[in-house]
């Protein structure tokens, strides 16, 4: 069974959370029409600080909704948006994806995974306590990023809630998903 689209965010400023929307347009190599992060340069805050120049590997952010019904059975207030994505998923293990695997949105977009999101401490700032509950630690004691993954627009389209996730994984070797 394929992945879906729960929601679709966007904000025109920096803001923390984004509202949700019935649809938004991924515009090909810039983002999310009318999102603060678009653009082919780095748009985060921080990163422009220390070099604008550098590529825009964060176009698009996505969540999964498992992690939201987690947050939630912790006692956390989230919801889609909430935490800044642009796009909510059901049904895809986000975190499980490679370096470079393909997620098609709906019809046309097609957007290529770059990496994970560094959770940042704007979640305790939302919520105490969220940044945390967006780590984890594996078998082995190694770190787990939960807080989404970022990716570029390879080909732009029109997404809305309801549309259908199809994943094209890149060939062997693949590499683990890194923070970017």
């Amino acid at each position: 069974m394929p992945g879906t689209v729960i929601a679709v965010s966007r904000s025109p400023g920096h803001t923390f959370s984004k509202p949700n929307e019935g649809s938004i347009r991924l515009l090909t190599g810039l983002g999310v029409e009318g999102d603060a992060h678009l653009g082919t340069t780095v748009k985060h805050r921080s990163r422009v600080a220390k070099d604008p120049t550098v590529p825009n590997l964060r176009q698009v952010h996505l969540i999964h909704a498992e992690l939201i019904d987690e947050l939630e059975a912790a006692g956390f207030r989230v919801y889609p948006g909430a935490m800044g994505e642009n796009v909510t998923t059901r049904g895809v293990d986000l975190l499980g994806l490679p370096t470079g695997a393909r997620l098609r949105l709906g019809p046309d977009a097609l957007i290529e995974i770059t990496g994970l999101r560094n959770p940042c401490r704007q979640l305790n700032t939302f919520q105490s306590g969220l940044m945390n509950a967006t780590l984890d630690r594996d078998a082995e004691g190694n770190l787990i990023r939960k807080a989404g993954i970022m990716a570029i627009v390879l080909t732009g389209g029109d997404i809305k809630p309801g549309d259908a996730i199809a994943i094209d994984l890149p060939p062997e070797p693949r590499r683990k998903l890194e923070p970017v």
